[in-house]
């Protein structure tokens, strides 16, 4: 049997940045979070806050090291599997990625060992100014990376000459269309996931001891800090991004609602199966989608039928990716609102049933994460520069399929093999903080 180069590719790089994208949300919602602890220890000479901040900041640099780590190999597969693709676009992603190399991760590298190891020996204005260079530094890592991917999406600033993509204006390819409504959308949803990191390890601590005061204050952060993040991934974040999917990649918002038929008053889908080409057992809300991308009844929104099959993803994967990292985000909104409302009821600490529900969820923003690359990056199909240059283009022409599938299996089994330490270093350190504060009589 013919092995197919192309499809062989694409899964391993969808296996190894999915892998790597574990990592970096967790690391900038967490320091940012961080940021907060420094600031009040700084602030408010209270112990407890310093001493909350050292916790987490060995899981941090935990987490951080698992990211630079598969960061570095996804990168490698550019000249290897999509060597195509890396003539085509040298010339544009060659700023940003130098960019996101000198302006970000060493920012990010050096503060952090100052932050890691200057605890106790720099003053808390000083611990509290390392701590946001790393936040700092993580966000404009993402930041570049996005105007990298971005420009994939919508390509601007640019010719074609001699068969490449030549950059014509630096600041029109950093500000394509795409670019600040993903940025955003992605930021808040990592501010989520190192919310919803911290909520389900303070909630684990204080299910062990309900008296341990730094688990109550980093629980207490990370519930409102997560619920404000979700609604704003929702409203004004998660609104801004799909008007710009509507306006410049049409047939990848038909494919997230199982649009056939081009329409006004078009709907919005609240339900439905795909099955082959079409939805069934749909439930639609009349005329809602047109006025949430378009602020009017009467905007027309096309529908799959109106490209050509050649130039349309399949239906299943970003449909399902997009309803799923929808319905999840919903629950994040809930989830966190019950949490804020507890508080300010003060009954959030005798609730053990909602600890254990966000010690449950903590992991599921970091998948909610993995949906939402996945409609993007699988939406904007047959394109891997959209309406450029396809997939099918931008492969390497003399690398086999038998030696993508062996790499492939490689690295499936050496970034199990990591994620397995990552999580049992995680539980050890989690576990050994537990064990500084052990139960009492009537937790």
């Amino acid at each position: 049997m013919e092995l197919d180069p192309i499809l062989l590719a694409r899964l391993q790089f969808a296996a190894t940045i999915c892998f790597h994208f574990i990592f970096p949300p967790i690391t900038i919602g967490l320091a940012w979070l961080l940021v907060i602890l420094e600031t009040g220890s700084w602030k408010t000479g209270k112990e407890v806050y310093a001493r909350a901040a050292a916790f987490f900041a060995r899981l941090l640099a935990l987490t951080f090291t698992l990211g630079v780590a598969t960061g570095i190999t996804m990168e490698f597969q550019f000249g290897t599997n999509w060597a195509e693709y890396s003539k085509f676009v040298g010339d544009i992603f060659g700023a940003p990625l130098a960019a996101e190399a000198v302006l970000a991760f060493f920012l990010e590298s050096a503060f952090l060992g100052l932050y890691l190891f200057g605890r106790g020996r720099i003053s808390a204005a000083a611990q509290c100014f390392s701590a946001f260079m790393v936040a700092l530094g993580s966000t404009l890592s993402a930041f570049w990376i996005l105007v990298a991917n971005s420009w994939q999406q919508t390509p601007s600033g640019y010719v074609l000459q001699n068969g490449r993509a030549e950059l014509t204006s630096f600041w029109e390819a950093v500000t394509s269309p795409s670019m600040l409504p993903r940025f955003f959308h992605s930021f808040t949803a990592a501010v989520i996931t190192g919310a919803f990191f911290m909520a389900g390890v303070s909630a684990w601590l204080l299910i062990k001891n309900s008296k341990n005061e730094k688990a109550r204050l980093t629980v207490t952060l990370a519930l409102i800090v997560g619920f404000i993040a979700a609604a704003a991934e929702l409203f004004p974040f998660g609104h801004w991004h799909a008007v710009q999917v509507a306006e410049h990649q049409p047939a990848k918002l038909a494919s997230f609602e199982g649009l056939m038929e081009g329409q006004t008053r078009a709907p919005l889908l609240l339900f439905g199966i795909p099955v082959g080409d079409k939805i069934i057992g749909e439930v639609r809300a009349p005329g809602l989608l047109s006025l949430l991308v378009g602020g009017s009844l009467d905007t027309h929104v096309p529908g799959r039928n109106d490209f050509p099959p050649e130039d349309l993803p399949q239906l299943f994967l970003p449909f399902t990716a997009f309803h799923l990292m929808v319905g999840l985000g919903t629950f994040f909104i809930a989830l966190t609102g019950w949490g804020v409302l507890q508080l300010w009821r003060r009954k959030l600490f005798e609730q053990r049933w909602f600890l254990y529900c966000l010690v449950l969820a903590a992991p599921l923003p970091v998948f909610t994460n993995q949906l939402g690359w996945i409609a993007a990056e699988v939406g904007r199909q047959p394109w891997i520069v959209y309406g450029v240059l396809r997939t099918s283009d931008a492969i390497s022409r003399t690398v086999p399929g038998a030696h993508i599938l062996f790499s492939l299996i490689m690295f499936t089994a050496l970034y199990t093999l990591l994620l397995v330490a990552y999580l049992w270093f995680l539980a050890r350190m989690v576990q050994k903080e537990a064990a500084l504060f052990p139960a009492k009589e009537g937790d």
